[in-house]
């Protein structure tokens, strides 16, 4: 089973949002969603802050001006 990053933090919105919509979308593509908090980790905080949401998929990457119900739909197909 793949895996689907997050990166987050706490409190945001659009994470928030992000999140439910990866959740609904475990209901039809089977993977395991990660959550990873950035105030946790120097190195996230310093790649992600201004990124958030950041979700990875496979190889893709999509920030939170992207992510969308269907570019994650395309992305979880892609990698069927």
């Amino acid at each position: 089973m793949r895996n689907v990053i997050l990166y987050t933090k706490n409190p945001c919105s659009l994470c928030d949002e992000a999140k439910m919509m990866l959740e609904l979308l475990q209901k039809d593509y089977s993977f395991n969603l990660i959550e990873r908090d950035i105030e946790t980790n120097d190195e996230w905080m310093e790649r992600y802050h201004l990124l958030i949401p950041c979700v990875i998929i496979g190889e893709e990457s999509f920030d939170g001006s992207q992510i969308g119900w269907d570019t994650l739909v395309r992305a979880l197909q892609n990698g069927e």
